[in-house]
């Protein structure tokens, strides 16, 4: 594995010292111009915005970097984006007095600019996203949130995100070819006909959009040549003159090279995360369109090798610099800071061959060589993955920093043809955020990212007749266990309450998609979309090529636990009546005789263990979501896009730890308050028989239906890495994941001593790296719950 440059190293470093901070700059910029021009369409009022913020916000050069360009006015700092929310910031300001009193993802703002935030949130109260999606919200929802059977939060407080837009245009066009495909849809207008008006100032905001990027590439390019001219250091003095450059060629104009494909990549994908505070944007398959581009300069020796690798290392570390703050209310469903930026790698040609390439090694060894949280790496195999790059894979993951995670194009690819994929775009598909899928540049958003569905406290309201336990409320009432005859009939009543909530998580997101796309439609990204300015419409109008999304359902190993503890204890052995379970429950199994039925719970079957009589039931309660859900269509149904459907998903990132916090005991043995199952993995601690009988549970879902994504985490001992031998046995699981068409798979190879010790002195595990679920974060910056559901999941021996 390649070593690492001092350059990266030292910017490594910088980047990681730094305690997250908050800028104000776009804030202020956007509410001076909303302030200045209320009558104008939102498109350009949005196009404005963003071309003053780019324009006027602080930029920097640090010391060393070879790619340039910036968030906010410091690397690790945090933009603000006052348009979509602003009760969260003023509630935590004035309670805590700033942002670095949390348990997890602090953040510190200046008190200089304090009272200047304070000034701009009084212009956007009553005017925010979430206060027009809190002011159209109907009640059953709202008390459905309060609940916590639905949540939203992260929908109606930030924007969009969770999109691949068409870098590999941009590369072969230019910023200024995509402008003119602009300008000749405007000239083709006829002002006269329906809708033409509302098209005319969108493709007018976008070329107003992608004339302040290029402006903005401008501003470094001037930046450079001034810092050129006082540096003393002539081979710093050569790389500012170069990165001058870059910039006045890209984005304006096609990329050239393989370093200026690398900066133009970088600058669309930082422009979409200034106008937006939507997380997930991700950068697509970028072996295959970076490719051309490091083949041509290889041969012509205008580049080597190790400058190739230096490139894409400081690309990472610019990626790291992004961060987001969320409200505490929603943070919790995505600890320790993250921004979900993908890269794939691997996969197939449309033509069905290998797409393996020199670059694909390149990006992992890169990837290897940072350490970073960011990008998050996706790798995508198939029957005929290469082994030598199986091998490399493994050698990275051996690591041990939860990079890279590994998808299946075996069962991927047959899920988006029978979506209605085309043939050439199944096979192009890339990774976006955690593990959802989408075709780069012709997707709309959230593929997955849309409301969360808690599972398993719609399991623990049809136990209580419908009640919820915690706050009281009853939205749908139901027979409880203790009135059923039958465990047929208290199915009856859990598909009841499932189709209930579900349906109400639909209302929940079509009040933030419609509120979405009437307040903050994002320009820079849908002009880079395709085909939005063809259709004269933004992504969230219907302009994408393919609109499909799904929400994010939380705890199916618990219900699959819970409902095999139910019919074996209750129904079929009957050696535990309703009323005692239910006793047992309220108290938390701490009573004497609660102890003694928690533990017949926990011996009862569970789900992870190829227990044909669990998983059975995992497979039958995930299809009641399966049936309900497709009869649902999103906003954008009928509008244009292909779809505009919804499935299942279950890349619920770290929502198991909020989500199991409002749920009390359950009957499948948990305890009151804890956790629940994350995505589509085993309950923490009850896989008992290995990694290959996790497989093969997981395997029995319906995967091929579950085009949002099926996430399992596995643990390993980093002992069942070492040696030849050993690797060769991870190498079989691989292929047996393959095999068995699971869509996803990811490790932590790391003990939980390490863990342990990491909890005890932070100060010295800066570095340690973990999956958390679909994404990667510094252990030390989780928040204490969170760092113990990733100690207590099993920690597999033996392959």
């Amino acid at each position: 594995m390649n070593v690492s440059s001092i350059r990266v190293k030292k910017l490594r470093e910088d980047v990681l010292s730094r305690v997250p901070g908050v800028c104000i700059e776009r804030a202020r910029f956007y509410t001076e111009v909303y302030r200045e021009n209320e009558a104008l369409p939102v498109y350009l009022k949005r196009a404005i915005a963003l071309q003053r913020t780019l324009e006027n916000m602080s930029i920097y050069i640090l010391d060393g970097e070879l790619i340039v360009g910036n968030q906010a006015c410091a690397p690790r700092t945090a933009p603000v984006f006052p348009e979509y929310a602003v009760e969260w910031i003023e509630k935590e300001l004035e309670e805590k007095g700033n942002f670095d009193k949390r348990a997890g993802d602090v953040f510190h703002l200046p008190e200089e600019h304090k009272e200047e935030l304070l000034e701009i949130i009084k212009f956007w109260k009553g005017k925010t996203l979430y206060d027009h999606c809190m002011a159209s919200m109907p009640e059953e929802v709202k008390t459905a949130s309060i609940i916590k059977a639905i949540h939203g939060d992260g929908n109606m407080t930030s924007g969009d995100g969770h999109i691949v837009v068409d870098y590999e245009k941009v590369l072969k066009l230019g910023l200024k070819g995509v402008i003119k495909e602009a300008e000749e849809a405007l000239s083709a207008l006829d002002l006269s006909e329906n809708d033409a008006l509302r098209k005319k100032a969108f493709l007018e905001s976008i070329i107003i959009t992608l004339r302040s990027a290029i402006k903005f590439a401008q501003r470094f390019a001037n930046l450079a040549e001034d810092l050129a001219r006082g540096e003393r250091n002539p081979v710093r003095a050569g790389e500012l003159m170069q990165i001058a450059r870059n910039c006045r060629r890209v984005p304006e104009y096609p990329a050239s090279s393989f370093y200026e494909a690398v900066q133009s990549v970088w600058f669309v994908h930082l422009i979409q995360q200034i106008e937006s505070n939507g997380h997930s944007v991700s950068l697509g398959r970028l072996d295959q369109y970076l490719y051309p581009y490091y083949e041509h300069d290889i041969k012509n020796n205008v580049i080597t090798r190790d400058f190739a690798m230096e490139l894409l290392e400081c690309l990472w570390i610019k990626l790291f610099s992004i961060i987001k703050i969320r409200p505490t209310s929603h943070s919790g469903y995505g600890a320790g800071y993250p921004t979900y930026q993908n890269v794939t790698i691997g996969g197939q040609t449309k033509e069905g061959r290998d797409a393996v390439n020199v670059l694909s090694y390149l990006i992992l060894e890169s990837v290897a060589g940072t350490r970073l949280t960011q990008p998050n790496l996706s790798v995508r195999l198939h029957a005929n993955t290469p082994e030598r790059f199986l091998q490399k894979c493994i050698e990275v993951l051996k690591m041990g920093f939860g990079m890279p995670a590994f998808k299946n194009d075996e069962v991927i690819i047959p899920s988006l043809l029978s979506r209605g994929v085309s043939h050439d775009d199944a096979y192009n598909y890339s990774m976006v955020g955690c593990i959802e899928v989408a075709v780069p540049g012709k997707w709309g958003y959230r593929c997955t990212g849309m409301s969360f569905l808690n599972m398993i406290k719609v399991l623990e309201m049809t136990v209580y007749g419908g009640k919820d336990p915690r706050t009281g409320h009853c939205l749908l009432h139901t027979k409880s266990l203790t009135e059923v005859q039958s465990f047929e009939e208290f199915w009856e009543q859990w598909e009841k309450q499932m189709q209930y909530y579900t349906k109400l998580s639909i209302v929940l997101d079509h009040v933030a998609d419609t509120n979405l796309e009437k307040l903050v439609p994002d320009i820079f990204t849908s002009a880079l979309v395709n085909d939005c300015i063809k259709r004269g419409k933004t992504v969230k109008e219907g302009g994408a090529v393919y609109d499909m999304v799904s929400g994010l359902q939380v705890g199916i190993a618990n219900v699959a636990n819970s409902m095999a503890a139910i019919k074996k204890l209750v129904f079929e052995e009957k050696v535990l009546k309703p009323e005692k379970l239910i006793e047992a429950m309220k108290a938390n199994f701490e009573s004497e005789e609660g102890i003694e039925i928690q533990k017949k719970l926990l011996a009862a079957p569970k789900y992870g263990n190829d227990d044909d009589y669990v998983d059975e039931l995992a497979v039958k309660a995930f299809n009641t979501y399966v049936k309900e859900i497709v009869k649902f269509k999103n906003t954008r149904f009928g509008r244009g896009p292909i779809g505009g459907i919804y499935y299942p998903g279950t890349s619920a990132i770290s929502s198991n730890v909020p989500m199991g916090a409002v749920v009390g005991a359950t009957p499948d043995g948990r305890k009151a308050w804890t956790p629940a199952a994350e995505g589509a993995s085993p309950t923490q601690g009850t896989d008992k028989k290995g990694p290959t009988a996790v497989l093969k549970s997981v395997s029995k879902l319906p995967t091929i239906l579950i085009t949002g994504g099926n996430l399992l985490n596995q643990k390993f001992s980093p002992d069942l890495l070492e040696g030849k031998e050993r690797m060769e046995r991870f190498a079989d699981l691989l292929r047996t994941f393959v095999a068995l068409k699971l869509w996803h798979i990811q490790f932590n190879i790391v003990s939980s001593e390490v863990l342990r010790a990491a909890q005890r002195e932070p100060e010295k595990y800066r570095d340690l790296i973990v999956r958390v679920a679909g994404y990667c974060a510094q252990f030390v910056t989780l928040d204490p719950t969170t760092q113990e559901d990733i100690i207590s999941r099993t920690e597999q021996k033996a392959v």
